[in-house]
């Protein structure tokens, strides 16, 4: 969030520079205008978040179908070529935006060569777990802040308005029965498989003498216990639906997760700290399509203020405590979104009214002085 801040700030300070409106998808159906009315405007923004959710949804539910057919490989193929693109066709451009803001003296055949590395490390870095992981976490951070960034230049009521219906989406495919990250999940939980997905790892666990493998085997012990002891466990108020399991949502816009770290598993509250998290490095996981439209949030923000940056950001980061208690207080799945963008979006539109009423009167008082 802070480096798409920072882009953002750079790159739109004075006209000269600052980068075009893109076309995407997200502006396929209406091109937002300066000339056109306020009602249009809303209209084009939902037409154009209508069309991009529905296309979100359909491809969506076609990794669904792909995972369900066990094609698991083509999946990493396609997510490695994913960021591969992101990488060497999205930074590049934004290399070269920055390249021409500061005026850098560097040749054509140097740039693609350093561009190139860079991305083809990326991949390598993201999709290899023998990477060190704080090489892997600022690439994640870069792929992150690189969408993100992008989707900063789509026009204003068309950003607010998609935020919005992202939210409103995460809500319904997770929480919905026939939600397509609700079944992606369940499915993966199914056959103690991890999904191949975007997902930033905060802090691992694992010892790297002891590898995963132990900790597959507590996951793995852990369903058993829970589809053999559920008598047992309700003593201790635990419940036993498959939900608790699919806490940890791993697919572009998927649930905060807080997994158990005690080593003793024949505890029931250390049971049920594993039961929670699907991936087996013990780590606190967030979905990188999260990180992404809260950086387009702030990113959006600091169009405006530096005020309404903070604002933003201090709601976003509320929302996100939010939704880790109604995760504790629920032990089901949650998206990660709604509750954030709902806090941030409310607080930008509160702080720039505020900062707007704030300035009138100021302007006022040294009229009338």
């Amino acid at each position: 969030m802070f480096l798409v801040v920072i882009l953002v700030a750079v790159l739109n300070s004075g006209s000269s520079s600052s980068p075009p409106t893109i076309n995407t998808i997200a502006t396929i159906a209406y091109s937002e205008t300066t000339s056109d009315s306020t009602w249009d405007k809303l209209k084009g923004a939902l037409l154009n978040a209508l069309v991009f959710v529905v296309v979100v949804t359909a491809v969506t539910f076609l990794l669904v179908l792909l995972f369900y057919f066990r094609c698991t490989h083509f999946l990493k193929l396609y997510m490695g070529f994913s960021s591969f693109i992101v990488l060497l066709f999205l930074g590049g451009e934004i290399a070269l935006f920055l390249i021409r803001k500061f005026s850098v003296p560097i040749d054509c055949f140097t740039f693609l060569v350093l561009l190139f590395n860079f991305a083809a490390v990326g991949v390598f870095a993201v999709f290899l777990s023998k990477m060190a992981i704080i090489v892997t976490q600022g690439y994640l951070v870069a792929i992150g802040m690189l969408v993100a960034y992008w989707f900063t230049l789509l026009p204003e009521w068309t950003t607010w308005v998609l935020l919005v219906a992202l939210a409103l989406y995460d809500l319904a495919a997770v929480l919905l029965p026939v939600g397509p990250l609700r079944l992606l999940v369940e499915l993966a939980i199914s056959r103690d498989e991890d999904i191949p997905a975007l997902v930033y790892e905060a802090r691992p666990v694992i010892n790297h003498d002891q590898g995963s493998g132990e900790y597959e085997g507590q996951r793995r012990a852990w369903r058993r216990r829970r589809e053999l002891g559920n008598d047992s466990e309700s003593d201790h108020n635990i419940g036993t639906s498959d939900a608790e399991v699919t806490a940890p949502l791993i697919q572009n816009r998927v649930s905060s997760v807080v997994d158990g770290q005690e080593s003793s598993v024949a505890s029931t509250d250390n049971s049920f700290l594993e039961g929670i998290g699907l991936g087996s490095s013990g780590a606190i996981k967030l979905g990188l399509g999260d990180f992404i439209f809260y950086s387009v949030l702030v990113g959006r923000a600091a169009m405006y203020d530096f005020m309404t940056v903070y604002a933003c950001y201090l709601a976003i980061i509320a929302g996100l405590g939010v939704t880790l208690m109604l995760l504790a207080l629920y032990q089901q799945a949650l998206p990660a979104l709604p509750v954030s963008i709902a806090f941030g979006v409310l607080f930008y539109f509160l702080t720039r009214l505020l900062l707007e009423e704030f300035v009138v009167q100021c302007s006022l008082n040294l009229v009338m002085f």
